[in-house]
């Protein structure tokens, strides 16, 4: 995706922010979004020292009508878009319990309706022209949902279900110039442990092993200019979303476990949190969890995986059916003496 022009939503901080950086070094024409105007002004200047170019438009992705000005602006002053990253999302710590409906809608307003937002502006741009690519920034929570995040894994969700319709829809249509990828991610080490609200009596954190946001960005890239169906990033994700789909009750009580391993030991501080409002601040790419975070991470399409597994079984199956096969032929020795 060398010197293209690429929308990206979320771009103020996280994995957003870093996406939008690993463009930047590709000389790449970037429209960022995100609410608080300062971040995406540091976030364009970071872009255009590395050699790409940026306009900033501070919005809410909840904003239906905004998100698609947003894309007119962009292809205003830097011609069609090529690409499309979906990477904003907003979440909420705590038990359902103690949910409210308006902070499940607000997330879901972020998380899964920003994500159409962006589409269907993408869309109205790209099909016309069958060219462009559609990159939903998922997550392993879209197929194994873990306690503490139930109204973010809802959203998420939601993507993978929006998502997988409309390819079919491209397919039918025969739009083939249109890819639509969902990548799907491992724990990152970004700032939404910080400022996203909580009730939890200790300070949220990512379930380890945990992977710091620029190789992340760099298989986002990847999976922008290959346009694979999907793309699972990290080990964990591929494990998280295969044992879901072998074993869901024995994920189940695994993922029971994954409660305590969402808190840090500290108390929580009380902070103002990003839901409803930005937070001012010089919050980047990067969390608290610098320490912790992982350097290199793998990435594998998802069909790949898929034909991995299959091939695994199809060897037990096999190793099954040989085994049981030497068993009856000791059998019929046995009835011979």
């Amino acid at each position: 995706m060398e010197e293209a022009t690429i929308m990206v939503t979320g771009a103020s901080a996280g994995v957003g922010r870093a996406v939008a950086r690993a463009f930047g070094r590709r000389r790449c024409r970037l429209g960022l979004i995100a609410r608080e105007p300062a971040r995406l002004a540091r976030t364009a200047e970071e872009i255009r020292a590395l050699g790409g170019d940026a306009l900033t438009l501070p919005l809410d992705v909840a904003d239906a009508r905004a998100v698609e000005d947003a894309a007119s602006e962009l292809e205003r002053r830097f011609g069609p878009v090529d690409a499309w990253i979906n990477s904003a999302m907003a979440t909420v710590y705590a038990p359902v319990h103690q949910l409210t409906a308006e902070e499940i809608a607000r997330v879901t307003a972020v998380t899964y309706l920003g994500t159409v937002h962006g589409t269907l502006a993408a869309l109205k741009r790209m099909r016309p022209r069958n060219f462009g690519r559609i990159v939903q920034v998922g997550s392993a929570l879209a197929y194994r949902a873990i306690p503490l995040q139930s109204a973010y894994c809802g959203a998420k969700f939601a993507v993978r279900g929006f998502t997988d319709p409309l390819r079919t829809e491209l397919i039918h249509d025969g739009i083939r110039g249109v890819r639509l990828t969902m990548v799907q991610l491992p724990a990152v080490n970004t700032p939404q442990f910080d400022w996203a609200r909580s009730r939890l009596p200790r300070r949220p954190r990512p379930v380890p092993p945990i992977f710091q946001p620029e190789p992340v960005a760099e298989a986002i890239v990847r999976a922008t200019t290959n346009g694979p169906r999907e793309l699972w990033v990290g080990w964990p994700t591929v494990k998280a979303i295969l044992g879901d789909m072998a074993a869901p009750a024995l994920t189940d009580r695994r993922a029971a476990g994954a409660w305590e391993g969402e808190q840090d030991e500290e108390a929580e501080p009380r902070m103002a949190d990003n839901l409803f409002a930005p937070v001012a601040g010089p919050w980047a790419a990067h969390g608290r969890f610098d320490r912790r975070a992982r350097t290199r991470v793998p990435a594998v399409s998802g069909a790949t995986v898929r034909t991995m597994a299959a091939a695994g079984l199809a060897g037990l199956a096999l190793g099954l059916g040989a085994a049981a096969w030497r068993g009856t032929q000791g059998g019929h020795h046995l009835l011979k003496r």
